[in-house]
């Protein structure tokens, strides 16, 4: 029997809109004012969306269950499998040292602070927001630019403030992935959006960063290498978001700007060196433990034998380079995922009727999963949907074409030319597997609860009474992807739990759901240098422990002056010509 979702149950909207926002503020207060850990944060938050979704909206609680059953799978794969695997390769890579070798070698290019802080915090941060995400950027450059003799304060608010512009395709483009997920978008139009957006603000973050740093004298000192490092990110990200999709923009945009920034950097220099690594304009006190304390002297010179170790050492991102790529290829899906559809009397291909072989899913390679109990028995209604419409609710299991997949197997490989052998490779997956046990729950939970929201319509209640910002909703969805990262430190949690509200929202307004949902995104890589979560990890790898509260204080200025910037752009796209031409997905 079909259930039709039910927007108002209360006879009151605002009663019904604070009923179907307590599973977001469950999540959000449990983050930010209990300091609960993540994943029973989102277990809470699941929790009590069932209970509401059930009593107070009346949704069967068969269909509740699995709803949340739908999204946890979801979570798992591809989400969960791309987290699962790369960082297993970023431990093989530490444990054998070679990432010590690639810190190094980034650390003696050059001399002058500023371009030492371009290179590792705004390209190498970059890289490995691309390829890892989830705090690892900034635990990685801060520690860095502590061994370069930046003082905590410095390595740790710059590191946030320049791990921003890549936050939204980090981690292989999860957040694009997950929002196109919670939303049911078109993952390409969302990664086409986004990269329409974001590419703006990857040329003003270099200049951000200096300035921040230095002050804007010295920024003017350099700009013709911010600019070069910034551009050759922003080109990259927009071609590859646009044309390839969101699984390995900021992989290749990194590295394509690391070697534009360190090729100018052979035939220009600038004309005063910066040494200085204090904040100008500020007094820094932040002092670290001597014992912690690394000077950049120490660091090893790398004569022309340590080349081949430099070469070694950048191997195994080099191969997952090339098998993500390969494995976000349509033609690579297409060829595992489908297969051709055979008349069974004449044994040839079945054509369409432009000629074309029919082609229908592969049941080895990608074998689907009807969940019978809602798959076509939640019908979304009017004043939501133009007319009812029926949801659908099939899991496709693509095991081998699944971008963790690709990690998988790029990090067997690179481990065994590591010189891992099987047993070792297979003790530290188990080590990976404990690891990231909690950040798995937490992913499936998190998924669970987005998909409960918006098979029981709790979204649509929210969306239709933000929909009474009217004009301003642009502004106002943007920032509202900026809270929801300052709050659950995650681009793809904001993306789970605010995404289908933007869809619903917009629509109501006659906005494009991709700009808005695109928006949520990019707005909230803006939040992401002022959440609890990262804040932490800085403190952490810069061995400042206890002074999260100052480097809140220094970061948060500079982090909602830019999410308005994102919000302004995001209004220009939605109301003025030229910039509307950029949207995609049509209104």
């Amino acid at each position: 029997m079909v259930w039709q979702q039910i927007y108002d149950p209360f006879g009151n909207p605002v009663i019904s809109t604070i009923m179907a926002a307590v599973p977001v503020v469950v999540m959000l207060a449990s983050l930010a004012f209990f300091h609960i850990k993540a994943h029973m944060a989102a277990l809470l938050a699941l929790a009590s969306a069932l209970l509401i979704a059930i009593f107070a909206f009346g949704m069967p609680a068969n269909m509740a269950g699995t709803a949340a059953l739908f999204g946890a799978a979801n979570g798992l794969l591809p989400i969960g499998w791309i987290v699962l695997n790369i960082i297993f390769l970023h431990r093989l890579t530490t444990e054998n040292g070679s990432f010590k070798v690639l810190q190094d070698s980034l650390a003696r290019i050059t001399d002058d602070r500023r371009l030492q802080l371009l290179l590792i915090a705004f390209c190498f941060g970059a890289f490995f927001e691309g390829a890892a995400g989830f705090g690892t950027p900034v635990a990685v450059t801060g520690a860095i630019l502590i061994g370069l003799g930046f003082s905590p304060l410095a390595a740790s608010g710059l590191a946030l403030i320049a791990n921003t512009a890549p936050v939204a395709f980090g981690a292989l483009g999860t957040p694009i992935i997950t929002l196109a997920k919670v939303t049911g978008l078109d993952e390409m139009e969302l990664s086409m959006m986004v990269g329409r957006q974001l590419p703006f603000f990857s040329v003003l973050v270099p200049f951000w960063l200096i300035w921040a740093f230095a002050g804007w004298r010295k920024m003017l000192e350099i700009w013709p290498a911010i600019l070069v490092a910034g551009v050759s990110f922003a080109v990259p990200q927009f071609i590859v978001s646009n044309y390839h999709g969101p699984m390995l923009v900021d992989v290749i945009a990194a590295l394509i700007s690391m070697a534009c920034l360190t090729g100018f950097l052979k035939v220009w220099k600038p004309a005063t060196v910066h040494t200085s690594a204090a904040l100008s304009g500020r007094v820094d006190n932040s002092k670290i433990d001597p014992e912690h304390e690394q000077k950049p002297e120490a660091s090893a010179t790398f004569a022309s034998d340590a080349k081949p170790a430099v070469m070694r050492a950048w191997m195994p991102w080099i191969i997952l380079t090339v098998f993500v790529f390969a494995w976000g290829t349509q033609g690579f899906k297409n060829l595992f995922d489908t297969r051709a559809v055979v008349d069974p009397q004449t044994h040839s291909a079945t054509l369409d009727p432009q000629g074309k072989p029919l082609r229908e899913a592969n049941p080895i390679f990608s074998p689907a999963l009807t969940f019978t109990t809602l798959h076509q028995q939640v019908e979304k209604v009017p004043p939501v949907v133009p007319a009812p419409k029926t949801e659908d609710a099939i899991y496709k299991f693509t095991w081998f074409t699944a971008t963790g997949s690709g990690i998988f197997f790029a990090a067997i490989l690179g481990g065994l030319l590591m010189g891992y052998s099987i047993p070792q490779l297979a003790r530290q997956y188990l080590r990976t597997l404990w690891v990231v046990r909690y950040s798995l729950i937490t992913i499936a939970a998190m998924l669970a609860l987005g998909y409960l929201t918006r098979y029981s319509g709790l979204d649509a209640t929210m969306g239709l009474a933000f929909a009474a910002t009217g004009i301003f909703y642009p502004m106002f969805g943007t920032l509202l992807g900026w809270l929801g990262v300052a709050l659950t430190g995650s681009d793809t949690a904001s993306n789970v739990l605010f995404g289908g509200l933007q869809r619903v929202t917009s629509e109501q307004l006659g906005i494009s759901p991709v700009l808005m949902a695109a928006a949520n995104s990019s707005g909230g890589v803006m939040g992401k240098m002022v959440d609890a979560q990262s804040i932490v990890v800085a403190s952490t790898a810069t061995r400042w422990y206890g002074h999260e509260g100052e480097i809140l204080r220094y970061v948060f200025f500079h982090s909602i002056v830019l999410a308005i910037l994102v919000g302004g752009l995001v209004t220009l796209q939605a109301y003025v010509a030229p910039f509307t031409h950029m949207v995609v997905g049509g209104h």
